[in-house]
């Protein structure tokens, strides 16, 4: 059992059970390279400073540096008598160094510096999703240019609605998935504050320059409030609400391409690469990678729910319950990152089948709606037209026939505007063409989007790049 640096004031040791219990390397380990990279900082601050001298902070400096390549070589092994990876890292420091390595942690705690660490690994992560998303965004872009020709069904219900473009569908998806960066790039701007300086609660005696500290860091502001600064973990439940949401869209897509996928459907053929088959019946075929995306999005909403009930009671200031915010935070993380990624390399081996589709789009009086249109530009009111065209469709379903078989005689017993020219508005491709309305379905609106979201990935493309912080 390795002796505590807090363990002055003790006079017995830490029951072992306890000292397995509170332990909490197993997880934030993973941080090493965070905490490393925050007490490089903190401790060049302190020299320039006159806190610590620059030959003692050049010591601590390249320990530190030994110490990160010890741990990436896996020559430093890491326990749970070590607490957590800020104490595994500053005892092999005074191992390395001696009492010197005790110097580092002047003007810091614990408190802000898992604080830093957080949000350190919480920024890289933030911006790899957005790099994910907006990759998703333009495959979508090119699945949808790619398919402009295709006729679908549009379902409101999962009823047969209106024809609508299968690019003009997919394209829906790109809008969720900007909407999801956007919400990222502002919990970007909400995590990317420095508090290291903040130390335990109350700030610190020594005089610190945190401006130095998060220049060296890349934070473009520092935290206002040192009390606030080690409780608040906003930005994390943030974060996993923003996933929530993304993983709610990512669901949405997963089960459309599972219902898509089915004989019923034949909408779709997903890669083998990304299907599995039965271990008893041979002939299957079975969608398991988009039924884990949605799968795994009840993970993530566990996971914002397990961090809002785990703050929701909490009094100023950091409270040992914090320890228990990076699991949930670290899985959604994972779970979010792994998901764009294999969603990122589905989507472009999707094959759709025309035929099928356009065969379903004509199905269920789906043209109706282009009847009512007719009418109304024939002088109808429209609510007397829904009546009408609702007739027609009551008297073909008795029928068993399309709109598109009735006579011109039959027609005109509905209504007297109903005429041979009828026959022209009754077809799937005109039917979408007519569809100009701003963010409509007609391959000319389709293609003005696909055209506004590509310009708008390319800036927010931009934008990731310049939110990317500089090297240390």
């Amino acid at each position: 059992m390795s002796e505590k640096m807090w363990q002055g004031r003790f006079e017995q040791p830490t029951d072992s059970l306890v000292e397995e219990y509170t332990a909490s390397i197993h997880c934030d380990r993973r941080l090493y390279r965070y905490d490393i990279q925050g007490s490089i900082a903190h401790c060049r601050m302190l020299a320039e400073c006159g806190i610590l001298t620059h030959e003692e902070a050049s010591q601590i400096v390249q320990s530190l540096g030994e110490i990160l390549r010890e741990i990436e070589r896996g020559e430093l092994l890491l326990d749970a008598s070590q607490e957590d990876i800020h104490m595994a890292v500053e005892q092999r420091l005074m191992q390395k160094i001696g009492e010197l390595g005790g110097k580092l942690h002047t003007a810091r705690s614990r408190n802000d510096q898992i604080a830093l660490d957080t949000r350190l690994f919480m920024r890289d992560v933030v911006l790899e999703c957005r790099r994910l998303l907006l990759e998703t965004v333009n495959i979508l872009s090119g699945l949808a240019e790619k398919n402009l020709h295709i006729v679908m069904p549009g379902y409101t219900h999962l009823q047969h609605a209106q024809p609508v473009l299968l690019a003009h569908h997919l394209m829906a998806y790109a809008e969720m998935f900007l909407r999801d960066e956007e919400r990222l790039a502002q919990c970007f701007d909400r995590i990317n504050v420095l508090p290291l300086g903040s130390a335990a609660l109350a700030g610190t005696t020594f005089p610190i320059n945190m401006e130095m500290t998060a220049k060296a860091l890349g934070f473009p502001r520092i935290t206002r409030n040192s009390m606030d600064a080690v409780s608040d973990r906003d930005y994390l439940i943030e974060f996993c609400a923003a996933s929530a949401i993304l993983m709610m869209h990512i669901s949405r897509l997963a089960e459309e391409l599972v219902l898509w996928s089915t004989v019923e459907f034949g909408f779709v053929d997903i890669s083998d690469a990304f299907c599995t088959g039965s271990s008893i019946m041979p002939q299957k075929k079975n969608p398991d990678v988009p039924e884990l995306m949605r799968g795994k999005s009840a993970r993530v909403y566990g996971n914002l729910m397990a961090l809002l009930a785990l703050v929701k009671n909490l009094p100023l200031t950091y409270n040992r319950d914090l320890q228990e915010d990076k699991e949930p935070a670290f899985d959604t993380a994972d779970t979010v990152r792994q998901t764009l990624a294999v969603l990122n390399k589905m989507l472009p081996e999707l094959r759709f089948n025309q035929d099928r589709m356009e065969t379903a789009a004509a199905q269920g009086y789906a043209l109706a709606t282009e009847v009512a249109d007719y009418l109304v530009r024939k002088g109808v009111p429209f609510r007397k037209a829904h009546y009408v065209v609702g007739q027609m469709v009551h008297h073909c379903e008795k029928l068993g026939k399309d709109l598109s078989d009735c006579s011109v005689e039959e027609l005109k017993k509905f209504h007297k505007a109903l005429d041979a020219d009828l026959f022209a508005v009754l077809s799937l491709h005109s039917a979408v063409e007519r569809r100009t309305s701003h963010g409509g379905t007609s391959p000319q609106r389709v293609r003005e989007a696909i055209d506004a979201v590509r310009a708008e990935t390319h800036a927010r493309l931009e934008r990731v790049h310049v939110d990317a912080p500089p090297a240390v």
